[in-house]
């Protein structure tokens, strides 16, 4: 059985641009529980064969894809680490989320007064 290729982690702007097609967040769906075999990702979609391979090409470049041979077939899965640079990137921009959730939800839903 031969060992996935991993990729080094690609930078924030790189899984952006790939995030950025529908049907390659449909491919990482897809594959993001177990690995998935080339044509049975492809069969997923109305896109032809090559069109599947060269978005499959576009997420590995980008580090989001694994990519393993098994004899003749080649299985894919959902790279979960190669999303930190954008979840970091993302907290930059957006530090105060939780607070501001926390805000939110106690304005809506204020707690009882303690008796």
């Amino acid at each position: 059985m031969a060992e996935p290729k991993q990729s080094t982690p690609a930078a924030p702007d790189a899984v952006l641009r790939a995030l950025a097609d529908p049907n390659r967040r449909q491919i990482l769906r897809l594959v993001q529980h177990a690995e998935l075999p080339a044509g049975q990702i492809a069969a997923s979609f109305t896109l032809t064969q090559q069109a599947v391979s060269q978005h499959i090409g576009v997420l590995k470049q980008a580090g989001l894809l694994t990519e393993r041979r098994e004899g003749t077939r080649r299985l894919y899965a959902l790279r979960h680490e190669s999303l930190e640079p954008v979840r970091e990137l993302l907290s930059e921009l957006w530090p105060d989320a939780l607070s501001r959730l926390k805000k939110a939800v106690e304005t809506d839903h204020p707690r009882p007064p303690k008796r």
